[in-house]
């Protein structure tokens, strides 16, 4: 039987979905706040630039308008972060999935429940000292991940023990 790449994409997501041992999603509620608080700022300069009196250069820009939209669909874009689990990989995404990132859970060396510094941030990042990738949205916990070719990874989750755990289940099946 042929399968359209349509009907390929869904099984296979239907499969991921059916195998997946672990999922928990992190709420961002700093990004949230700003969202809204970026939300609350476009909309008042919308708002004044359509009641300013007629001219050339008054009222509503689309330029303009379109780039508020897209800043407000890329900060909520980071406003939660998906951990997920399943018979091959880690996955992680942000938001509705604009960023994701897999890992292949034959090549971690090694991972172990951490705390980040509060100078790390938040979002994806890479940090030079030590070097190391950061994927976070809120708090300080994360678990960090190392990978066989020595690179490290560190995923934030509010349930670090529950992720580390995980990990280590599908790992040793």
């Amino acid at each position: 039987m042929l399968l359209t790449n349509r009907e390929f994409a869904a099984k296979e997501k239907l499969e991921i979905k059916n195998m997946t041992t672990y999922k928990h999603t992190q709420i961002g509620y700093p990004m949230l706040v700003v969202t809204l608080a970026v939300l609350v700022l476009f909309t008042w300069a919308y708002i004044t630039a359509s009641t300013e009196p007629p001219s050339v250069d008054s009222g509503p820009n689309f330029a303009v308008s379109a780039t508020m939209v897209l800043i407000l669909f890329i900060l909520a874009s980071f406003a939660t972060l998906t951990v997920s689990i399943d018979k091959n990989y880690l996955r992680i995404k942000f938001g509705y999935g604009i960023f994701a990132r897999k890992f292949a859970l034959n090549q971690i060396t090694s991972f172990q429940a951490v705390k980040n510094h509060w100078y790390y941030g938040w979002g994806v990042k890479v940090w030079f000292w030590p070097y190391m990738w950061i994927y976070n949205v809120s708090g300080f916990d994360a678990v960090e991940i190392m990978m066989r070719n020595g690179k490290i990874y560190r995923i934030g989750t509010d349930a670090p023990r529950e992720l580390e755990a995980a990990i280590k289940q599908a790992i040793n099946t």
